[in-house]
């Protein structure tokens, strides 16, 4: 009895949601845009150079590289182990 009744008010909920039909064809409105055609040259005139330094900087790589974290997150407690019976 409560299986059926389970399926008639599941397909009965599941009937209304069908049935509400909302609208949802909004118009969009589009822009058209114009092409130009450029056959002039790249001026390289304006191009700022990238200066470059010879400091050098220490940078350290360690192998793991969340070991400490890792380690921290790998702590076990009592109700970890298992029970003897």
């Amino acid at each position: 009895m409560k299986a059926v009744l389970t399926l008639i008010l599941t397909l009965f909920f599941g009937a209304l949601a069908l049935a509400q039909n909302e609208s949802t064809d909004a118009k969009v409105e589009t822009t058209k845009m114009d092409i130009v055609l450029d056959a002039g040259a790249f001026d390289t005139g304006n191009i700022e150079q990238v200066k470059t330094t010879d400091k050098v900087d220490l940078a350290r790589v360690y192998k793991f590289k969340n070991s400490r974290v890792k380690k921290a997150l790998a702590f076990s407690t009592k109700n970890n182990r298992p029970k003897l019976a």
